[in-house]
Parts: C-alpha cells; sequence; structure tokens
C-alpha cells in the first residue's frame, strides 16, 4: 500500500492538464543533489566543487580538476528502495587544462508500478489477471564545457541538458534547457555563481490511451489528460567558501549557498513573491595521511522550513545531512547518510533517510619520459 501510494504521488506530479504553465516544482529530480560529497554538505557545493560532480553543482569548477579526466559514478535509493537514483559523469581536460569538455547522465525512477486499470471487470468483481506493470522515469543527458577567463582566479562553465521523462506507455516528455556559472578563487577564499534553467527549461508533454483505458479512466471520474508545455523558471545560487589549513595535516572546507527561486513564494527561509531564499551550510574536514592518500569527514544542514503542528504551535524544521569519504591514489569513494524530508528541530521527529554511495577515479596520463 505504502508503495502504491508513493507512486500514485510521484505520477501526479508528472502529469500535466493545462496548455502552458509554470510549474513550481518541475524537473524535480534534477534538484536532489548528486556525488556523495555534495549530498553530505546538503548541496553546498556552488563555490569549491572541483571535481567530475561540478557538471551538476557548477561547470565552472571543472577547469580545477588535475588530471587527464575524471569519471563519478553514484547511486542511491529513496523510499525504502522503491525509488533509485544514478548519475554517471564524464570530465575531460584539453588545452593544458585551461578548458574541460563534460557528459553527464541521469535517471531517477520508479519500476513494477501496478496497472490497475482493468482490475475490475464490468460486472463487479477481481480479475488480478488483469494487472500489469510499468514504470515511471525520469532522464536527463547533459553537455558541459569550462573556461579560465583572463582574470585570473576567474572561471566560466555552462552546461546543455535534454530531458527525457516517461510514465509507462500512457506519458512521454521531451525538454531543454541551459545552465551558466561563475567560480573565482582568491587566495584561500572560494566564490560561485551558478544560473540554473536560465533560459526557462521547457517539458513537451504527450499522452495516449487507447478507447478501453480512455474509457476506464472516465468511468472512475478522471480526467483525460492533454498535450501540453511545461515550463521550469530559472534558480539563481551565490556560494562562498574557504579551504585552509588548520594545523600540519588537518584541512577545512566550509560553504554556505543561498538559492534564489524566481517561481513565487516557498516555505523556505526567506518566503516572498517573485523571489524566495533558501540556504544550504557545509563543512568538511579532511585528513592527509600521505600523498594522494586522505579521509574526510563530512555534514551540512539544508531545507529549512516554518510550519505548524496540529495544536497551532510554530515550528521550526531543518533537513541535516553526514557523510565521509576515502581517497587513495586514483580512487575516491563517498558515502552520505541523506534525507529528502525536513525534520523537526525542536523534538527530533522522525525523517525518512537515504544511503548515497559514489565513486570518483582520477585517471593521470604518464609523461613521456624525453
Amino acid at each position: 500500500m505504502q508503495k502504491v501510494v508513493i507512486v500514485f504521488g510521484l505520477v501526479c506530479l508528472s502529469v500535466i492538464t493545462t496548455a502552458q504553465a509554470v510549474r513550481k516544482y518541475s524537473n524535480e529530480f534534477l534538484n536532489i543533489g548528486v556525488g556523495a560529497r555534495g549530498m553530505a554538505m546538503s548541496n553546498a557545493q556552488v563555490a569549491t566543487v572541483s571535481d567530475a560532480y561540478a557538471n551538476y553543482y557548477n561547470p565552472a569548477g571543472l577547469v580545477h580538476i588535475p588530471h587527464t579526466f575524471q569519471l563519478g559514478i553514484m547511486h542511491s535509493e529513496y523510499f525504502a528502495g522503491i525509488a533509485k537514483y544514478d548519475y554517471v559523469s564524464l570530465a575531460v581536460p584539453i588545452q593544458n587544462q585551461k578548458r574541460v569538455l563534460g557528459f553527464s547522465f541521469f535517471r531517477f525512477g520508479v519500476d513494477d508500478i501496478p496497472n490497475t486499470l482493468f482490475l475490475v471487470q464490468p460486472d463487479g468483481s477481481l480479475d488480478y489477471n488483469k494487472i500489469t506493470s510499468f514504470s515511471a522515469a525520469d532522464y536527463a543527458f547533459a553537455f558541459h564545457y569550462s573556461q579560465v577567463l583572463p582574470v585570473k582566479g576567474l572561471s566560466i562553465g555552462a552546461n546543455t541538458k535534454i530531458i527525457y521523462r516517461q510514465i509507462g506507455k500512457f506519458a512521454k516528455a521531451f525538454g531543454f534547457g541551459l545552465d551558466a556559472g561563475l567560480q573565482y578563487r582568491y587566495k584561500q577564499w572560494r566564490f560561485g555563481f551558478m544560473a540554473r534553467d536560465v533560459t526557462g527549461t521547457f517539458n513537451a508533454w504527450s499522452f495516449s490511451f487507447n478507447d478501453d483505458e480512455k474509457q476506464a479512466l472516465t468511468q472512475s471520474g478522471n480526467e483525460l489528460p492533454r498535450n501540453s508545455l511545461e515550463i521550469t523558471s530559472p534558480v539563481f545560487t551565490l556560494g562562498a567558501g574557504y579551504e585552509g589549513n588548520i594545523k600540519n595535516k588537518f584541512f577545512i572546507t566550509p560553504e554556505i549557498n543561498f538559492a534564489m527561486t524566481t517561481d513565487g513564494k516557498r516555505n523556505v527561509l526567506i518566503a516572498a513573491k517573485p523571489i524566495s531564499i533558501d540556504m544550504n551550510v557545509g563543512l568538511e574536514m579532511k585528513y592527509v595521511a600521505a600523498k594522494d592518500i586522505d579521509v574526510s569527514v563530512r555534514t551540512g544542514v539544508g531545507n529549512l522550513q516554518r510550519s505548524v503542528d496540529e495544536l497551532g504551535k510554530k515550528r521550526f524544521m531543518v533537513s541535516p545531512n553526514l557523510g565521509a569519504g576515502v581517497h587513495i591514489k586514483i580512487v575516491s569513494i563517498d558515502y552520505a547518510l541523506t534525507n529528502l524530508t525536513t525534520i523537526k528541530d525542536a523534538d527530533g521527529g522522525a525523517g525518512l533517510y537515504s544511503h548515497v554511495i559514489s565513486l570518483r577515479l582520477d585517471i593521470t596520463k604518464k609523461q613521456k619520459e624525453e
């Protein structure tokens, strides 16, 4: 039953019944975050990210990759394993590290959803042999470019993303969008700016039902969806961080991000129209044991919200995250314990936590001896 309820909610969010509209939570699967390092730090990454996962957080950070290329792979599961989220990224520096090309792939899907349209027969009996299954999945393919600018410490990057969303054989959507980012480094200070969906990302939805399916839907009181266009509004994120040495082999990297949404009032830190502002804070502490060997612990806080409980008392809610990582030679393995729901800061209400594991491979080209 829990699986059916959650899936029903996900499907309802995907169904578009108007000809054209700006959706507050459109393409939300692209807002979850990627990589266990970033998710453990509550996605506070815009200013300090500098590896293959910069493809997502800020492509301007790709120019700081010191290897021939990097490969990033992530897998996570949500809602007790019902929904699966996978991500793969590749970054290849060119022109002596001054320019970088990248590619990434996203999939967020729920599989084996029961289709009960024809469970109830015309005479009122139940025929369980009529139950079939389908999948609801969101895909994104993105291409990335980054380069160093003439100003010392300044870099720029851009993303081009193609989106494909499918709900069984009933509905599908194609979309296209652009992102742009900047990073600036001054000594140990890091600053970043990311404009996501800067041109307004769209999804063109089309629906297909045969006559029997249409009849089953209308008889149960459902409205048949129409082909439509869904638009995702831009989100602008400002970030600041610091990479410093505490003592000897101990390093610290705190970062704070402010995300400004443009789709109207949201229940975030600063709720206003037409722009609302949310805040994410992350912290990484690293111990360098030897050359190319280090261990990190991470934490972060995000998703700050205000709510009213059943007694009418106002509550402040947050989502904490934790994680750790180890880097040995060319391999980095990271882990994060995150949750998509908020928990009450006052009484410690329960949240739905998920385990995220990601891998990064750093491949360095061997230099030929003269």
